[in-house]
């Protein structure tokens, strides 16, 4: 059986072994109450500012919610709106990630490997639209958006660089 927590304990360990292969920092939010989980930060990333860092709202999901070529993910409204905009100093993106609906299946272990099933994706609301949506708001994930090491780099040269995500 699964407990409340596990998700969220299982996503940000996700998130965390990606962070530390792309050799950045991660911070916890004590409280999230502006839709923030997780700060990246990438000190040593030269471009024309120094010390990006990035916020992440994370969410995890057993859900069947993979089609075509999206995610389909419905996000709380509170959460959409606060990801919305682009009037942040530090850009913010969500993170999705899925798991295999089975707890005992989210992971494997032996002396060669640790393997964390399914993966995470990004996507940012920065030009969402308003909307009139009252609980969540579907929001549709591109499934070339995998959340990867290679990819958080670019992220984060992208930021340094004075651009957003």
């Amino acid at each position: 059986m699964e407990l409340p927590n596990q998700k969220e304990q299982f996503s940000i360990a996700y998130v965390r072994a990606i962070v530390s292969v792309a050799g950045f920092v991660i911070s916890r939010q004590e409280v999230d109450e502006d839709s923030v989980d997780l700060t990246l930060s990438a000190r040593g990333v030269s471009g024309t500012y120094r010390s990006p860092k990035l916020d992440i709202q994370l969410k995890c999901t057993a859900r069947d919610l993979i089609h075509d070529d999206h995610l389909h993910f419905p996000l709380p409204r509170k959460n959409y709106d606060e990801l919305r905009g682009d009037r942040f100093l530090v850009p913010r993106v969500l993170v999705v990630v899925t798991v295999p609906e089975a707890l005992d299946d989210w992971l494997a272990q032996s002396e060669e490997e640790l393997i964390l099933r399914r993966c995470g994706y990004w996507m940012s609301l920065r030009d969402a639209p308003e909307t009139a949506n009252t609980e969540t708001v579907t929001v549709y994930v591109p499934r070339p958006n995998l959340f990867t090491a290679p990819v958080l780099k670019n992220i984060m040269q992208m930021i340094a660089d004075g651009g957003r995500p």
